[in-house]
């Protein structure tokens, strides 16, 4: 069987493994000195990925950089395209690899949606915020 054609008609690189893809995204993480990564199994809980990994950067520039650069280093390395929500805004960038998604958000941000207790609790309904104020500068409505 013929390998796999791109667009232009290269012959697609090999796509690889979700372990060797998780592994890639977890090292470019630490390499851009993003803090509080968690790897949370979605196998058998959801079908949108295999892994969600959450981490955080110490401010917006950060977060995007982070985004950024994993984004471009999946690319040259894996041939892979990523689709990328929330990047302008730096507070919670959305990073979707089909086997993997990952979370980047400013610290503020990520203890506001408490993402990772949502998915721990076994996909239960997360408790909707009473009171709670937003991060500061952070808007929600606005899309980040």
């Amino acid at each position: 069987m013929p390998a796999a054609q791109t667009a232009q008609g290269a012959e697609a690189a090999p796509q690889p493994s979700v372990d060797a893809l998780l592994g890639r995204i977890l090292t470019s993480l630490d390499e851009d000195k993003a803090e509080d990564v968690v790897t949370i199994p979605l196998a058998g809980k959801s079908e949108m990925a295999d892994h969600m990994v959450i981490a955080s950067g110490r401010s917006s520039r950060q977060v995007q950089s982070i985004a950024d650069k994993l984004v471009q280093r999946l690319k040259d390395e894996f041939g892979r395209l990523a689709k990328v929500e929330g990047k302008s805004g730096g507070d919670w960038v959305l990073i979707d690899t089909g086997d993997v998604v990952v979370h980047v958000f400013r610290p503020e941000v990520r203890a506001f949606y408490q993402i990772e207790k949502m998915w721990a609790e076994g996909l239960e309904a997360p408790e909707v915020p009473g009171d709670e104020a937003a991060p500061e500068g952070f808007d929600p409505a606005a899309g980040g």
